[in-house]
């Protein structure tokens, strides 16, 4: 059964408004007696069930405070009902309140949206509650102002609250206002780029800084000029590189954490074009919002029942945070703050367009070297240097020599034998021929226009200097490996989607494996140093975008001293066989490098 929104062409902002409806609608029978909380499924996070389903309640109002902002009449049923939600959640002597809030506590996070619903939609969201319940709701909302949090995106959560509270007049801390943006700033690179960790840049910097900025600049620009206007100058300024990580088709770049949230990719143009700025191109900020969303409601992420799932490209607990319950899908719905906008906004007067964007794109801060195909349906982002330490499969989210918005990536069973690691756009290797280690942490690392390089340790007493440099939808790599013992390589190309409709074959040699299908081709072919080619099958849902796929794999042993390993790996979506047939020169010349 799935969803009806995959038969939404969303063309038009009532289309929009009508897939709001259609990922809504599934909800209502899910919600508890007190409507204060909706219970998605059984699986578990880091934080209580309880919590968990606070939190399947709160990120739907991403898409219903939008439509109450707009006074779409549609929202009437489901406000009717999030609404008596609200009511019980703040009411202490309710068997569904929300409870006292701790440091560091989830429910920090979802009272974001409250903050947004005090400030987009005031009189609904507030002025029109009985007097005990406004009183319920800020003394629930402002243990904000009283709690640690991580110093990251979280600190924008405290100030959309307080945003809230100045909006309807209820009293708010400023001093502790003028700290947090304090400490936004100083998550700020340059450029458009802010960083979420320290050694993180990834989707957090779009649909979570530059979100919350650009809300905060709609509100504050009379009040707050200067500063609304320097998130607003960010934000065009981030477009140019954000717009790259699309194919033309909208679909994004698979990279980093949180990628359960799907369309949310894509909320980043709903923000900016909300911000109303001169410079905004709203045919291209609409390109990307609704082609996004199109890719997404064409995917296998739905139950029977029309729930979004855990996962990405279909269901998939594997690839999940440890934070990721039944409802932390819906951060999705930050997508629908383009429905803040009226029908005659320019937004939805332009006509969807792609961004003039480089096949070639440097950009140092996110770390990356972004290439996309002649044709604009594979975008590949060559990587060194982001590093994180403290989530679920850090290194294949993070550390892999590509990335693909075409073959996605693939996260590890297990680090022993190649079939449980899925070791896809990754050298890695290994002491016993078992147990394999890829990249995780980078000693150096340089990014060019034409090439990547990285040194890095996977034991002590072993040193790999890589360097990567792009042709198209070729690559070729260069591993200069310095060891004082013997060692095992097993160097991974794209994963491929074992099914889909028509025949896949694979084909092995020596020096080469490749993958075939009506859908794509993966390959890889030794220049210097390998001994094998393999096709390793993974363990089922090990890849993002396919449950079962091909992984085309060459195998070397490494001598004690210094290897010198060179492959071409190619994958395309649309090249076909004589793509893989037809290697250029330049790729053949660049594996001869030392």
């Amino acid at each position: 059964m799935g969803n009806s929104v995959s038969l939404n062409p969303l063309q038009t902002r009532e289309d929009v408004v009508r897939a709001a409806v259609e990922l809504l609608e599934p909800l209502m029978p899910l919600a508890s007696p007190g409507k204060a909380r909706l219970r998605l499924g059984d699986t578990g996070a880091v934080y209580p069930p309880d919590i968990a389903e606070m939190e399947a309640f709160a990120r739907p109002l991403w898409a219903i405070v939008p439509m109450l902002c707009a006074r779409c009449p549609s929202v009437e049923p489901f406000w009717a009902s999030w609404r008596e939600g609200i009511l019980h959640g703040v009411d202490p002597a309710h068997p569904e309140y929300w409870g006292t809030v701790g440091d560091y506590d989830q429910r920090l996070v979802e009272m974001a949206v409250f903050g947004l619903g005090l400030c987009l939609a005031p009189d609904r969201f507030y002025h029109e509650l009985p007097p005990q319940a406004q009183e319920d709701l800020y003394r629930w909302l402002d243990q904000i102002n009283r709690c640690d949090m991580p110093k990251n995106n979280w600190t924008f959560f405290r100030v959309l609250v307080n945003l809230g509270f100045m909006t309807v007049g209820r009293p708010w801390p400023q001093e502790r206002m003028a700290q947090d943006l304090a400490m936004i700033e100083e998550h700020y690179e340059g450029d458009g780029w802010y960083f979420d960790y320290v050694n993180q840049r990834e989707y957090y910097t779009m649909w979570a800084f530059h979100y919350y900025g650009l809300v905060y600049a709609h509100v504050m620009r009379q009040r707050e000029p200067q500063r609304s206007r320097a998130f607003v100058d960010r934000a065009v300024r981030m477009a140019q590189d954000f717009d790259c990580w699309f194919d033309r088709t909208g679909e994004a770049l698979p990279y980093g954490r949180s990628l359960t949230y799907r369309f949310a990719q894509g909320a980043f143009y709903a923000a900016l074009a909300w911000a109303g700025d001169e410079r905004v191109d709203y045919g291209a900020c609409k390109g990307l919002l609704l082609g996004n969303m199109r890719r997404w409601f064409q995917k296998p992420i739905f139950t029977r029942d029309g729930v979004l799932t855990i996962g990405y490209g279909y269901p998939n607990l594997l690839m999940a945070e440890g934070y990721n319950a039944p409802g932390s899908p819906y951060w999705a719905m930050k997508a629908f703050l383009c429905l803040t906008m009226p029908e005659d906004h320019p937004f939805w007067q332009a006509k969807e367009r792609q961004p003039d964007v480089p096949l070639c794109s440097l950009q140092p801060h996110a770390r990356m070297l972004v290439v996309r195909s002649g044709d604009g349906r594979h975008v590949m982002a060559f990587q060194a240097g982001n590093h994180a330490h403290e989530h679920a499969h850090d290194e294949a989210k993070y550390e892999k020599f590509v990335y693909s918005t075409v073959f996605g990536f693939s996260v590890p069973k297990a680090q022993k034998l190649l079939k449980d690691g899925a070791f896809d756009s990754m050298l890695a290797l290994s002491e016993d021929g078992d147990t394999f280690h890829p990249r995780y942490g980078c000693e150096a690392y340089s990014l060019q226009k034409d090439r990547v390089r990285s040194v890095w340790r996977p034991f002590a007493g072993v040193k790999v200097e890589t360097t990567i440099i792009p042709h198209g939808e070729w690559h070729v790599r260069i591993h200069r490996i310095h060891s004082d013992r013997p060692l095992y390589a097993a160097e991974g190309g794209y994963a491929l989607a074992r099914d889909g409709q028509g025949a896949a074959k694979t084909a092995v040699t020596a020096q080469s494996a490749v993958a075939v299908a009506p859908w794509g081709v993966s390959g890889i072919r030794a220049l210097r140093g390998y001994e094998t080619g393999e096709m390793v099958t993974p363990e089922p849902n090990t890849n993002l975008m396919a449950p079962r796929t091909y992984l085309p794999t060459l195998r070397a042993q490494i001598a004690p001293g210094v290897t010198t390993l060179a492959c071409a790996v190619m994958g395309t979506a649309t090249g076909g066989e004589e793509c893989w047939n037809n290697m250029p020169q330049e790729v053949e010349s660049d594996g001869q490098l030392d």
